[in-house]
């Protein structure tokens, strides 16, 4: 199976600025993307944003321009740096990875990171 251990966020002030960082373990054979979502207490979970393989990537119209993804390959980890926060911004950020193996395509999710942009 594959494991996904996130890290960063917390409390923010608005204006602020936070770091996510996501790194994937375990039974990995092809990445075919990786990604953040978040969810608001009683809202849907989104998409924030997601790089894939190649390097493309695609950013919620609510962040793009104060978000950007990144990731390290060798280690098998995407972040997330987010400047300019906002309280709407405030959600449990999950980390998302999209694997392919035997020709069949797996999602995995981390456990989620609280977000909270606040004074």
């Amino acid at each position: 199976q594959v494991q996904l251990v996130e890290s960063g966020g917390g409390l923010v002030q608005p204006g602020g600025s936070t770091w996510l960082s996501c790194a994937a373990s375990g039974s990995i054979f092809n990445i075919k993307a990786m990604g953040w979502y978040r969810q608001a207490p009683g809202k849907q979970r989104e998409l924030v944003a997601r790089i894939t393989s190649g390097g493309n990537t695609d950013y919620a119209d609510s962040v793009e321009g104060r978000v950007t993804i990144s990731r390290d390959n060798a280690k098998n980890t995407v972040s997330l740096q987010m400047i300019n926060l906002k309280p709407e911004d405030t959600a449990v950020y999950y980390c998302n990875v999209r694997i392919a193996r035997s020709s069949l395509e797996y999602v995995y999710w981390g456990q989620g990171t609280q977000v909270t942009v606040s004074l």
